[in-house]
């Protein structure tokens, strides 16, 4: 997979193996200009709150546990001063988790000033360089930029080195029912399913649609097949013509009620009414409507 480019401006912030910034044009910050590369204590290193990445692979981690244990960690850290004698991770969070993982006392490192915006901005490229991230953590560091520091999506899809339509459709991942989040994370599923599961706007058929690609093992094409015969069999529902206005507004309000397809049909007094359901859940849930 072809690597996207550093957003503007964050390339200068990530140091080369040899700890040199790509662009020497650019290291000069709002703050000061990066420093030579150090070798600092681990356990004097604290957390990023802003780190976008929440799992880590035990197995990957084990292997660059053993790769450090080799070579030694050819790229080092980005730490900030936040006191005398303490330091906050900004980005490398494997790189410590792995020399921790083998009892390494100390890691290089680049120590600069940063704002929290800009925490958040150097963990979520560089963690995009690496591919380090699943989609949902990609998601919700987007999200976050957003929301917290009212970026908006052109500006983070220009910090991120991404297009503005990519930023979009990860940032719609987070609309997804949440086991179906969960599903993506775990690589039950690819981001590839989880976009055209978002073809379908009703939650309990996306979980229904969710359990069919589990079950049948569908992959990506099939999966959005069933979206079509999903999409197109409510268009023509909604779009099918009928005789008498009352039993259309009646059919409406019985949908928004159930949250699911209802079609009536009467004649001379007489008919029926059909509701659909997908998924055991959505069943219970019907019924219970009428308890």
């Amino acid at each position: 997979m072809k690597k996207t480019s550093l957003g503007t401006g964050l390339s200068s912030l990530i140091p080369n193996k040899n700890g040199t910034t790509n662009k020497a044009s650019d290291i000069k910050t709002k703050s000061h200009r990066i420093t030579e590369v150090i070798k600092i204590s681990i356990d004097k290193i604290v957390p990023n709150p802003s780190q976008p990445r929440f799992y880590f692979d035990k197995d990957n981690l084990k292997n660059l546990s053993e790769s450090i244990k080799l070579h030694g960690v050819i790229q080092p850290i980005i730490v900030t001063k936040i006191d005398t004698d303490r330091y906050e991770l900004i980005a490398g969070e494997r790189r410590l988790q792995a020399s921790k993982l083998i009892g390494k006392k100390d890691i290089p490192a680049v120590v600069r000033l940063a704002t929290n915006q800009e925490k958040l901005e150097l963990a979520l490229v560089e963690n995009i360089q690496r591919h380090d991230l699943n989609p949902i953590e990609e998601a919700k560091a987007y999200k976050k930029l957003q929301t917290e520091f009212n970026l908006t999506q052109e500006n983070v899809a220009k910090k991120a080195g991404k297009n503005r339509s990519t930023v979009a459709n990860t940032i719609r991942l987070l609309d997804l029912p949440i086991e179906i989040q969960r599903g993506l994370i775990e690589e039950k599923i690819t981001e590839g399913h989880a976009r055209a599961i978002l073809g379908i706007e009703n939650p309990e058929k996306q979980r229904a649609l969710y359990e069919l690609i589990l079950k049948n093992n569908l992959n990506v094409r099939a999966t959005e097949n069933k979206v079509k015969e999903v999409t197109v069999h409510t268009y023509k529902r909604k779009t099918s013509k009928q005789t008498d206005p009352h039993i259309q507004d009646v059919e409406d309000k019985i949908q928004q009620k159930l949250g699911t397809k209802v079609k009536i049909n009467k004649k001379n007094g007489s008919g029926k009414i059909i509701i659909d359901f997908f998924s055991e859940e959505e069943f219970e849930k019907i019924v219970k409507t009428f308890e």
